[in-house]
């Protein structure tokens, strides 16, 4: 939990249970993971279709959805045009 801490007001990407990956500035966490994240984003891959960016603005992820949280290069990420990238949606992960 504590390892959460190093990453408040970053940039980071979290991938749920039901294959959404969701991008967003970390503003808080709780005891459970529970995950507050501002200025966010859902980015939707397909194979058809370039990568969409769904606005969601201030969002909660319940952390037992919470498959993979990692901090994310601003640079980077403003460096990839999204446009070009062609990808499978990740699967909803299944118990």
């Amino acid at each position: 939990m504590s390892t959460l801490q190093g990453y408040i007001d970053r940039r980071v990407l979290l991938v749920l249970q039901d294959g959404r990956t969701i991008v967003g500035v970390l503003s808080g966490f709780d005891q459970r993971s529970d995950i507050i994240l501002s200025q966010c984003k859902e980015r939707i891959y397909s194979m058809d279709d370039p990568v969409e960016e769904v606005p969601l603005g201030l969002y909660l992820v319940k952390g037992d959805q919470i498959l993979l949280i990692g901090e994310m290069d601003e640079a980077q990420d403003n460096a990839v045009d999204l446009s070009t990238i062609r990808a499978d949606p990740i699967a909803p992960i299944r118990y």
